[in-house]
């Protein structure tokens, strides 16, 4: 495709996203399919591009005012994500003038809101709880893409095996630090086509997701609940660990997530996965299982934070009041399925939030209000248990919380209790 054309058609989307009216993976993949002719270039660059404009739409927006022309098309030339010769071949000599000299505006002089690119009400609690040195490290990290993780389906495979069978594919990797199961590719190569992939080898999974499982401490044999399973990334994590025995259960209230776990767990040759949809946290499908669980693991419904590098359009489709609402429905959640654990079980809560407010506050108030049947677990012994290196590395205050800008991986939090008796 000619520069000028890809670069309208970059603005194009651009326009779309900043709609904010849905996911903007979602947006884009909507995209694509009104444009199957694009090639797997013209795919990365308007998609990087869109990203970038959504990382930084603060810092752009503010940019872009100097300029003439649509304002999509001046987001779209500030954000670009192609190579610096295509773009300026879309140019005119007034645009490429006034690129050059966007491009040597001093960014440190800037405000700090056109430099941490964050909403206030995201921002300032980060601030305050990390200080300003590490906020400062937290937002730029927040600022870059996130590199792809894999999870080894350690059931059938072994990573060091895997490893090699990518690199003759000519993909490097290289193993995550803290996850036994994980390996870090360079890039963002297409992988379903792969034979390690067809195989139910390996699964996208970011190291952070895969130490959520790890946390629970699934063994064979075991009854275990993952209550908010989703599209099933931990569900597979956790049958791995239990080497198809056992019972697992995947519980959620969408039938269309859990319909997206089917053909993973065809691949992944697990068997003991039972996917229930359910209504509510109160559904009698989930009373049934009262008392009668060894783990469950709650990664709740949560505001996503933690996961900006790779969806930016969160912190601008969120809200405060979201927030909030969220943190009620949290309570009720870890609450429903702390009575599906049998005397001496295992709760872990968790969350892809920064947020205290999603994290700390919930935690601390079911173990206040469960005092007498839950006592916290130190998240830093059970990861020892299960093999992490280093693992008090990524415990604070008892608890497993991962910093995109610490740990390389997601923003995660997550707590463990065990029920007494």
């Amino acid at each position: 495709m000619r520069p000028a054309a890809l670069l309208e058609l970059t603005a194009s989307l651009v326009q779309v996203v900043l709609r904010l009216d849905q996911p903007a993976d979602r947006t884009v993949s909507a995209f694509f399919r009104e444009h199957r002719a694009l090639g797997p270039r013209e795919r990365h660059t308007l998609a990087e591009t869109a990203y970038e404009v959504l990382r930084r739409r603060l810092l752009l927006q503010h940019l872009a005012q100097s300029g003439q022309g649509p304002l999509e098309r001046r987001l779209a030339i500030l954000g670009w994500q192609g190579t610096a010769e295509f773009l300026l071949a879309a140019l005119g000599p007034p645009e490429q003038a006034w690129l050059a000299q966007v491009s040597a505006v001093d960014r440190s002089q800037l405000p700090e809101r056109l430099r941490h690119n964050l909403p206030a009400w995201v921002a300032d609690p980060l601030r305050a709880e990390l200080g300003e040195e590490a906020f400062w490290a937290l937002s730029r990290s927040l600022d870059a893409p996130a590199p792809l993780d894999l999870r080894v389906n350690a059931f059938k495979a072994r990573r060091e095996d895997v490893q090699a069978a990518l690199l003759a594919l000519g993909l490097e990797s290289t193993p995550t630090p803290y996850s036994p199961w994980g390996l870090r590719l360079a890039g963002k190569p297409a992988l379903t086509k792969l034979a390690p992939f067809e195989r139910g080898e390996v699964e996208v999974q970011d190291e952070g997701s895969q130490l959520l499982a790890l946390l629970t401490g699934a063994r064979r044999g075991e009854m275990v609940v993952d209550f908010c399973a989703g599209a099933g990334g931990k569900t597979l994590a956790l049958g791995a660990m239990m080497r198809n025995t056992g019972r697992l259960y995947a519980l959620d209230t969408s039938g269309h997530r859990l319909a997206a776990l089917k053909p993973r767990l065809a691949r992944s040759g697990l068997s003991n996965v039972h996917p229930v949809q359910i209504t509510h946290e109160r559904d009698d499908r989930v009373k049934r299982l009262a008392g009668k669980a060894d783990r469950v693991l709650v990664d709740a419904p949560c505001s996503g934070l933690g996961t900006l590098r790779r969806n930016p359009d969160l912190k601008w489709r969120q809200s405060p009041e979201a927030v909030l609402a969220m943190q009620a429905q949290q309570g009720a959640i870890l609450a429903a399925a702390a009575r599906l654990l049998r005397p001496g079980g295992r709760l872990v809560y968790a969350t892809c939030s920064l947020l205290r407010a999603e994290n700390e506050d919930v935690t601390a108030a079911f173990t206040a209000s469960h005092a007498g049947d839950f006592e916290p677990l130190a998240a830093g012994e059970a990861l020892g248990e299960a093999r992490v290196p280093e693992a008090d590395s990524l415990v604070q205050a008892g608890a497993l919380r991962l910093w995109p800008h610490r740990h390389h991986t997601d923003g995660f939090y997550a707590m463990a209790w065990r029920r007494r008796g």
